[in-house]
């Protein structure tokens, strides 16, 4: 399905989403879309015959569990109240620990890359099976951007996506702006994946702004849209005319026309690389391997693992429990990786939380003002989160109020009945501990 020149569909910018000219389709966030109900502006983008496609970010597909069912009925619930010709998701997981760990259940409220291993691709495969069978239209998987590396990995980004849809038939979403993200972190050449990967399976692609801080790239979908990553959306444009190509922007939204300039140098950059697209494809297949063989160093392409998808499972459930521990929890760093990327990606998802939870509780920094991102980035180094933003939001005002917290008495009164009006029923041990604080808090004893 030819889905032509889109942009990413939020809240903040639907205005002015509407306003723009030459819009073909849209991409929405799944999870911020009710189920029973589509926002006006959605409404009336349909009613004008706009797509609008889903997009999740919570299924993790590449974690050791079976994806919930429930999760991907929510999704497939979206896709039919769109009318969506397809839905999207990620090559990540989200989540791990639990009972097959014997640890707790832990999030990380962002998507973290899967080992590229023979292990972790039976266990995707899998998964990805699983929520094809229940949703009623095509997925295609997003390749992510990432901050750190696994080690002892066994194939390239490249081979790993072209193994995936060879043994799943799912297409994908190729997502310029983290191809570059992997070049400067990782050290990976967008163009030998682009080589490697079957780019004829393309759904769309996204493409995104990030900013370099000391070396480090940071995918933020807050900056405008580089040179680099333009060229990368040229070597892609050079190998295949891509169905849909969307501009993603999650935040410091810009002026309406800054949005319609990146959406132009886009069409620029697709029509002006459209010209040479037939010669470079010619050199590319007379002088690199093709999709799916193996690179120097790496194992060639190989059936799925003989051990039982049980023990597979359990040894990506070990890393991956390991390896978010060490993000969220202050865990020692697995063995093999890289400390200093370690530290800043947990930094990272920190002040991730720190934002989001502002986001979901704008009350909070109100209430507490200047102190809000201190005090949650002390709260969230020894609390990892267990469940989505608004429980964090509110476990957070919960350990402010039993520490006695905030200082200031007017402040204390306003985080409890802000608490006490938000909270769900809890254990009675801990609200026992929360009623005795907050008394104290409001009494001074």
């Amino acid at each position: 399905m030819k889905l032509g020149i889109g942009i990413g569909w939020r809240p903040e910018i639907a205005d002015a989403v509407e306003a723009l000219p030459g819009i073909d389709w849209v991409e929405a966030v799944a999870e911020n879309i009710c189920a029973d109900h589509l926002p006006d502006s959605l409404v009336r983008l349909r009613e004008r015959g706009v797509t609008v496609v889903p997009h999740g970010v919570s299924l993790g597909l590449g974690g050791a569990e079976r994806p919930d069912a429930g999760r991907i009925a929510a999704l497939a619930a979206r896709a039919e109240l769109l009318a969506a010709p397809l839905v999207t998701e990620h090559i990540a997981f989200v989540r791990a620990g639990g009972p097959r760990t014997a640890s707790p259940g832990l999030e990380a409220g962002h998507l973290l890359p899967v080992p590229r291993t023979w292990d972790a691709l039976d266990v995707l495969c899998e998964n990805v099976r699983i929520a094809q069978d229940s949703l009623p239209v095509p997925l295609a998987l997003e390749n992510i951007a990432a901050l750190i590396s696994w080690p002892d990995e066994e194939l390239t980004e490249g081979q790993f996506l072209a193994e995936l849809v060879a043994r799943t038939g799912v297409r994908l979403l190729i997502d310029v702006a983290n191809l570059h993200t992997n070049h400067v972190n990782r050290g990976e050449d967008p163009a030998t994946a682009l080589d490697e990967l079957p780019v004829e399976a393309i759904a769309y692609v996204h493409v995104a702004g990030g900013v370099e801080k000391e070396g480090v790239w940071h995918d933020t979908h807050a900056h405008p849209v580089t040179e680099p990553v333009l060229d990368v959306l040229a070597e892609l444009r050079s190998r295949v005319d891509p169905p849909g190509v969307l501009l993603e922007r999650d935040d410091d939204f810009p002026p309406a026309e800054e949005l319609a300039g990146e959406l132009t140098t886009i069409r620029a950059t697709l029509d002006r690389t459209a010209a040479l697209g037939a010669g470079a494809r010619a050199r590319s297949a007379q002088s690199v391997p093709g999709a799916g063989s193996s690179a120097p160093g790496t194992r060639p392409r190989q059936v799925p693992s003989p051990s039982s998808p049980g023990s597979v499972r359990d040894r990506v459930a070990v890393a991956q429990t390991a390896l978010l521990c060490a993000l969220v929890a202050g865990a020692p760093a697995p063995h093999g990786f890289d400390h200093r990327r370690l530290g800043i990606q947990s930094r990272a998802l920190a002040a991730k939380r720190a934002g989001v939870v502002a986001q979901v509780a704008p009350e909070l920094p109100e209430i507490l003002g200047a102190g809000y991102r201190d005090a949650f980035l002390a709260y969230a180094r020894n609390h990892p989160m267990s469940a989505g933003y608004r429980r964090d939001a509110l476990d957070f005002a919960e350990g402010l109020l039993i520490a006695g917290q905030p200082a200031d008495d007017a402040a204390r009164r306003r985080l409890t009945h802000w608490w006490q009006d938000r909270a769900a029923a809890r254990p009675p041990r801990r609200f026992t501990r929360l009623v005795r604080a907050a008394r104290a808090a409001l009494t001074g004893r």
